[in-house]
């Protein structure tokens, strides 16, 4: 491939998962004017969490996408998956964007958000297999972990962007503005990019891969589990301090600021896009310094170890509203920690599978694990938070999920080396 065709496969893969975070960023920014327009309660937390429920709702049908879209990947190749995933999340952001309020509406107009956010998570649980397996398999093999991260900078460009729409419509627009339309134009913003991704997708040059006939004459999903069950457990346990960190310290930050510790909104803001950009910079060099290094789990240990440590102090800092430079700072190294440990944990599971369960296997692990730990952990510090009261309650949360994946680090061990095909594309 050139240059220029090269630089649109990555755009036209990593775009997919871009539009999926970036859709999970505005909402968690607006969650509150959500839970209030198709939640109406007198109880204000159980109308914010009504509201994160349903955020977290899409994340429930993400394990059952991630089966029919992982194995469909694996049996059609990566190009057909994606294309069909893209259709997807477009009627899925289509009906969140379009969905009624329960004034217009009654029951029905939560009824098609929650039908949005269900078609959304069924798309995203395939996409993250199908796309970071095209993404290790389109070129040489010694630039693995560089070519994988680009899917970690599409989660930081999102989130990002995510973040500044927010910013902009909040100071932009009146509080009757932002409640009766303001709320809707990130979600048709996001919509109005599905075209074009779909179209870029259709162009996408197809990965090469050994495929056995038993994968086509029988199910991936069964494959995994009765050959790697046990790498399956681990690898699901292993995404839970990722995904908790990267949910709660991107999107949840805002809400919890503001809510719970009384901070002025644009503070609150300027730290989650701070953390944020640095997962749209940093996981490029991070994977280019992967590359290098050949231990991926004393990378993760390493990471993990120095992002649970500082769990803490963040939080301290944020509660006794230490100067905002120093929280940053904080931040800024627990996010760097988070990316580093999250490129290598792809490159990891990617190369621990044969290719012809890549997608299946990638799919199934991240899906479980953001499921049972990522997307209801806004739900579920809130609860911590209204049931404890105590303001640590996200940061007891955080340290005990890293916890859990320190071990699974440690009980990983796999030649995974030895799975590694060369591939490569037309």
């Amino acid at each position: 491939m050139t240059d220029l065709s090269r630089r649109k496969s990555l755009l036209a893969v990593t775009l997919g998962n871009g539009l999926e975070i970036y859709d999970f960023a505005v909402y968690s920014f607006f969650s509150v004017i959500i839970g209030h327009l198709f939640f109406p309660a007198e109880n204000a937390t159980l109308s914010l969490l009504l509201s994160v429920a349903t955020f977290g709702i899409g994340f429930l049908v993400r394990p059952l996408g991630s089966i029919i879209l992982g194995q469909y990947a694996d049996r059609h190749g990566r190009k057909a998956a994606l294309q069909r995933i893209m259709l997807l999340m477009g009627l899925g952001a289509m009906l969140v964007a379009a969905a009624p309020t329960w004034h217009q509406a009654g029951i029905w107009g939560p009824i098609i958000l929650v039908t949005g956010r269900l078609i959304q998570g069924f798309s995203a649980g395939g996409e993250i297999g199908a796309a970071t397996s095209w993404l290790l398999e389109a070129g040489e093999g010694q630039s693995r972990a560089q070519r994988v991260s680009w899917q970690m900078v599409s989660q930081g460009a999102a989130a990002l962007s995510g973040a500044i729409t927010g910013f902009i419509l909040s100071h932009s627009l009146s509080i009757d503005s932002l409640y009766s339309w303001g709320w809707r134009v990130p979600f048709i913003l996001g919509l109005l990019i599905i075209p074009l991704g779909f179209y870029m997708r259709a162009a996408l040059p197809e990965t090469h891969f050994t495929e056995p006939a038993t994968v086509k004459a029988s199910s991936s999903l069964g494959l995994l589990i009765k050959q790697h069950s046990r790498k399956l457990i681990l690898g699901i346990l292993l995404v839970m301090k990722s995904t908790t960190s990267f949910y709660i310290m991107v999107y949840y930050l805002p809400a919890y600021m503001v809510n719970t510790l009384t901070y002025p909104a644009s503070q609150s803001y300027w730290l989650s896009m701070g953390a944020a950009l640095i997962t749209l910079v940093t996981p490029f060099f991070l994977g280019k310094f992967i590359d290098r290094v050949a231990n991926l789990r004393v990378i993760m240990l390493f990471s993990i170890v120095i992002s649970t440590v500082l769990t803490l102090p963040i939080f301290l800092a944020i509660i006794h509203h230490l100067s905002l430079p120093l929280t940053l700072i904080l931040i800024g190294v627990d996010q760097v920690m988070a990316n580093l440990y999250a490129v290598a944990f792809f490159v990891l599971i990617l190369e621990a599978f044969p290719a012809p369960l890549r997608a299946s296997a990638l799919s199934v692990i991240y899906a479980f694990g953001v499921t049972l730990f990522g997307g209801f952990a806004q739900f579920n510090v809130t609860f911590l938070l209204d049931l404890t009261h105590n303001a640590l309650a996200p940061c007891a949360y955080l340290v005990f999920c890293g916890v859990i994946s320190l071990g699974a680090i440690y009980f990983w061990k796999t030649k995974a080396s030895s799975h590694m095909e060369q591939l490569y594309v037309n």
